[in-house]
């Protein structure tokens, strides 16, 4: 099969996929919100709640339902894969970083939207309510680089931009440490 050029041919891509998940009793074509699985708390460092359809047959992405307490935030992260969140409920604010590492750009949102995080960016999402939670639909297309052995993520906790740059943007930390 030819991975480039003249000769190559999608089908024949994702016909190769070796991971492929097919629907059967305990991979359903339906899921129902109840049966989300509950990410265990400590597990992700920051005081968001995260629920994954991850029962569904899905082979190249993932789906997460993510609840961000009032007056809260996501922890400061990056990784590899691209990520959409549409907002089910509530209105808050995002730190992205933009193209120069050294700056970020701040977005308000609120419920029906949707909000893009780029690839490998520090970025965190802030519950601006004192009284109701956000609730987030969070789609990423992780299992897709993780296929290609490329799904990588770092967490800086509840740290600033400067904080995180500081603890992960050093040559060392390219290749070790810190990833989740």
């Amino acid at each position: 099969m030819a991975t480039s050029g003249p000769d190559f041919a999608m089908t024949d891509f994702l016909g190769a996929l070796t991971h492929a998940v097919r629907p059967d009793g305990g991979r359903p074509l339906v899921v129902h919100d109840d049966e989300l699985e509950t990410i265990p708390p400590g597990a992700v460092p920051n005081p968001t709640t995260l629920r994954i359809a991850g029962k569904l047959p899905t082979s190249t992405f993932e789906l997460f339902r993510q609840v961000i307490p009032p007056g809260e935030s996501s922890d400061m992260q990056r990784h590899y894969h691209e990520t959409v969140h549409f907002v089910i409920s509530g209105e808050g604010h995002s730190e992205i970083q933009d193209a120069e590492a050294e700056k970020y750009e701040t977005v308000t949102w609120s419920t029906g939207s949707f909000v893009y995080t780029p690839p490998w960016t520090w970025h965190r999402h802030y519950n601006d309510s004192t009284t109701e939670p956000v609730e987030f639909l969070t789609i990423e297309n992780s299992r897709l680089l993780a296929l290609f052995g490329l799904a990588r993520r770092q967490s800086a906790g509840l740290a600033t931009f400067d904080e995180a740059r500081a603890r992960f943007d050093t040559p060392a930390s390219d290749f070790s440490g810190g990833d989740q």
